[in-house]
């Protein structure tokens, strides 16, 4: 963990403030590449992920955005109200888990709202690679977009396509139009609200594009009905030690009370930090962190979320 100073507050949208962190004796701070995250300790006491937006080259400060989300549990709200400038802050050191692909001949990038904050730091990396790249950018209004005048003034200005829900209808974004013609060696990559990226995703898979070609990262868990949920067992086969898992607790937080240590962050399925292999048993899959095909191969799951179909599960814990 990193203890790090506020040295910057700005409130850049209505309802965004990022937050420019910087080492408290000055010293360069962990190098990360595109589509980074970090884990932020917040205020109020609970870790919250969030992406990196600033030049990957830069070593003197981490640049965040974060949304103040009146359904959160606490974290944004938290940020916004009790973190000033000149105060510390515990954050992790960077990790990417949605990374530029390497083999990228061109890269589509896709921004809703606050999911922007992953696409510049993507964009500054490519425009710095010389690489092709296209930015769509899509806002409910001016007043809410973040970043407007840094995407303005940037060296690729010109790549980005800037959508303004509030007008028209023809200046939103026409996904099925954009991603007509799929291509090998194109990337497409979509961050934001929910229902954005599923028109993103959803018009890219009627299109033809493969799966391995797009990427995606969600800033929150879609609502997952529970009505249903039975128990089942959880065993740990290095240990042979058995747990059972009640209908209205998940297997981590059991896990957790007996000392077995998982590493987790979001809790909602969409870190990945959690991912344990299955080496018996079929999951009961509610993460939206992995692949459908790796859903479907079942050997993994994420136990802060996840459940099981079969009466049991042996983990390879």
């Amino acid at each position: 963990m990193l203890q790090v100073l506020v040295s910057r507050k700005v409130l850049v949208a209505d309802g965004i403030c990022s937050f420019e962190l910087q080492s408290l004796d000055g010293s360069p701070l962990p190098q990360f590449s595109a589509g980074a995250h970090i884990d932020v300790h917040t205020p109020a006491g609970v870790t919250r992920q969030y992406s990196l937006c600033n030049h990957p080259e830069e070593r003197h400060r981490y640049l965040i955005g974060v949304l103040k989300d009146p359904q959160s549990r606490g974290g944004s709200q938290a940020m916004h109200e009790q973190l000033e400038q000149g105060q510390t802050l515990t954050i992790s050191e960077p990790r990417n888990l949605f990374p530029l692909a390497a083999e990228g001949k061109k890269h589509l990038l896709f921004a809703g709202g606050i999911g922007i904050t992953p696409m510049l730091a993507m964009a500054y990396e490519l425009s710095q690679r010389g690489v092709d790249f296209e930015l769509h950018y899509s806002f409910r209004a001016n007043a809410s977009a973040a970043f407007l005048d840094v995407l303005n003034e940037a060296p690729f200005a010109s790549q980005v396509k800037l959508y303004n829900n509030a007008a028209a209808p023809a200046a939103m974004l026409d996904a099925p139009a954009v991603l007509a013609t799929p291509e090998t060696g194109v990337h497409l990559y979509v961050c934001g609200p929910i229902g954005y990226m599923e028109y993103v995703l959803n018009s890219a898979a009627a299109q033809g594009w493969p799966a391995e070609q797009t990427h995606r990262e969600f800033f929150s868990a879609a609502p997952v009905e529970h009505d249903g949920d039975q128990p089942f067992e959880v065993e740990l086969a290095k240990s042979g030690q058995t747990f059972h898992i009640p209908a209205d607790r998940t297997v981590f937080e059991v896990l957790d009370e007996a000392g077995i240590e998982i590493e987790t962050s979001c809790e909602q399925g969409i870190c990945g930090s959690c991912v344990t292999r299955v080496l018996q048993g079929t999951p009961d899959h509610r993460d939206q962190f992995m692949t459908d095909k790796e859903h479907a191969a079942n050997d993994r799951f994420t136990p802060c979320c996840s459940r099981s179909k079969s009466p049991r599960l042996v983990l390879d814990l």
